[in-house]
């Protein structure tokens, strides 16, 4: 495509909010630069756009060289790179501190004109979880080394690929409860592609500064498993689950983790636990999504359309609920 389509390079452009982003900036009408640590993981990002409109290249954000290449050319760049746990290679503060750090020093030092972080409605420098305190740091050190750049704090992300709803969603179909930690804890769920089009917006527009994202929705965590179980049509058990008690299942579900070399599945850590004693919502008088012009997706209005594969006939429970009144 021509040179003078302008170009953005999204870090992580294959995940979870990064494929929503790619899509929008191409029907945009924007040169797509995904990069990410796999290239050959990310291929189902091409389709978002015209023949040659996307391109994906490998970097990674621990690595000076290749992280000013991916940036090179570009007139935007979005971060998105972020871990929920940390493992042998992935630790919270190289990736959402010194990796983030390292994007914004570098888009400064190549000219980009404009620069949006994915950080979260969690980050604080005085939290106890080291997640929360990283995201804090990442997002200093971006706004000192690129002081005009947008930082979306968006509250837990639901969509079809989310890690949050598909997780308990999985866990109703085995478990003969449902396992509730934090449930008084506050939440306030913002839908994927709202994210993106905030991330859209800061790009497009005069944007700056730091934007908190929620949807129109505030719920406890044990009213999020509530709305779960409704949509998936199963009857379960809510068992609250004390801190104390959830950080000694934690301890052991990392351990059977390393232990099994990632076949037991990370589900719950013991920062994760930490977290989850802090309420996830838009503070009071925050820029937000409507300042950005966007009006905020319910859950209501996603949620089952990709949930219904956890009921107990998936699509078809309807078709099965009706034919149990059927009469010879």
């Amino acid at each position: 495509m021509p040179n003078s389509i302008p170009l953005v390079t999204i870090f992580g452009g294959s995940g979870f909010v990064g494929r929503y982003i790619a899509r929008r900036m191409a029907r945009a009408g924007w040169r797509v630069r995904v990069a990410v640590r796999r290239p050959n993981e990310a291929m189902h990002v091409l389709p978002y756009g015209e023949v040659g409109q996307i391109t994906i290249v490998q970097a990674n954000i621990r690595d000076t060289d290749s992280t000013r290449a991916a940036i090179k050319g570009a007139d935007a760049v979005v971060n998105c790179v972020g871990i929920l746990a940390e493992d042998s290679r992935q630790k919270f503060s190289e990736v959402h501190g010194r990796g983030a750090s390292r994007i914004a020093r570098l888009a400064a030092e190549e000219g980009v004109k404009k620069l949006v972080h994915l950080s979260s409605l969690s980050a604080d420098p005085d939290a106890e979880s080291d997640y929360a305190r990283s995201k804090a740091v990442g997002e200093a050190d971006v706004l000192k080394n690129f002081p005009d750049a947008v930082i979306l704090r968006p509250s837990v992300i639901f969509g079809t690929e989310d890690r949050f709803f598909n997780l308990f969603g999985t866990l109703s179909r085995y478990l003969p409860f449902m396992p509730v930690v934090g449930g008084n804890t506050r939440f306030q769920p913002v839908y994927v592609d709202d994210v993106a089009a905030a991330a859209e917006a800061a790009l497009l527009g005069d944007a700056r500064g730091v934007y908190a994202l929620g949807g129109p929705d505030v719920e406890t965590m044990t009213a999020l498993m509530q709305r779960l179980l409704r949509v998936v049509q199963r009857k379960k058990f809510l068992i609250d689950i004390p801190f104390g008690l959830a950080r000694i299942n934690a301890f052991f579900i990392e351990m059977w983790h390393k232990l099994s070399l990632g076949m037991v599945p990370l589900v719950l850590t013991r920062d994760q636990v930490k977290s989850l004693k802090v309420d996830n919502v838009v503070p009071e008088g925050a820029p937000g999504l409507a300042d950005l012009g966007i009006k905020p997706t319910s859950m209501d209005a996603v949620l089952e359309g990709y949930l219904y594969r956890f009921r107990s006939q998936g699509q078809f429970n309807e078709l099965t609920d009706s034919a149990k009144n059927l009469r010879g």
